[in-house]
């Protein structure tokens, strides 16, 4: 018959084989976690090494874009917007006063411009780039914001339904135009300032013609939050 005394020594040997192997288990498994860990970081900065790629090839793109932009229309009187690219006239160029029908000088203007325009959005590749072609109405104060909002609205939409009709000598470019093109009226909320700092009504009436760039915001977003 085995003794109290042989059981507790059997118990104790038990015990003492126990703990070595469940502190070689909580060791394997933790060193499993630190590898996982560190493959994890690996693939995250390769990730974001590819992503500031990515970012720094579309702002590339946009920086690019501006300087060809301002190449073509060096010699206009049509201003560029150096952050934004876009394109800005005065509205006298294309409607009288508080009209948002197009003047008969407007279609050669446009005619003229539009090509123009489109030769460095549509190619130089950049097209795989170009998400919209926004052409935006803008008004003075003279009114109330309902209606200068329909008026920057119908003016814009004019030039669109005009260099998409049947009249605009250039066809070829439509079909590009069809899946781009979008058209927007902001009323008087981004007026203009003379060089004095005050209200322009003059220049805050104008049309912008303006490209955004596929998943621009969502870059940019990205980049602010890894600092660059």
């Amino acid at each position: 018959m085995i003794s109290k005394y042989q059981r507790l020594f059997h118990r104790e040997q038990e015990e003492s084989s126990f703990w070595p192997s469940f502190t070689d288990l909580l060791t394997s498994v933790l060193l499993c976690f630190i590898l996982i860990f560190i493959i994890m970081m690996v693939i995250k900065s390769f990730q974001i090494q590819e992503m500031k790629k990515t970012i720094d090839q579309i702002m590339g793109v946009r920086v690019g874009l501006i300087e060809d932009l301002n190449e073509k229309f060096s010699d206009s009187s049509i201003e560029i917007d150096e952050k934004t690219g876009a394109l800005i006239f005065n509205t006298d160029i294309l409607f009288e006063y508080d009209s948002a029908v197009l003047k008969p000088e407007a279609f050669t203007f446009l005619n003229e411009f539009v090509p123009a325009y489109l030769d460095v959005l549509l190619e130089n590749g950049y097209e795989q780039y170009i998400s919209e072609i926004i052409i935006e109405g803008h008004a003075d104060k003279d009114g109330s914001y309902l209606y200068n909002m329909e008026l920057s609205q119908q003016r814009a939409y004019s030039v669109a339904d005009y260099i998409l009709s049947e009249e605009f000598p250039y066809k070829n470019i439509q079909e590009h135009l069809k899946t781009k093109l979008t058209v927007n009226g902001r009323s008087f909320t981004d007026g203009r300032v003379d060089e004095n700092g005050n209200y322009d009504g003059q220049a805050s009436r104008r049309v912008e013609f303006k490209f955004r760039l596929k998943d621009q915001e969502i870059l940019e977003k990205t980049r602010e939050l890894l600092g660059r």
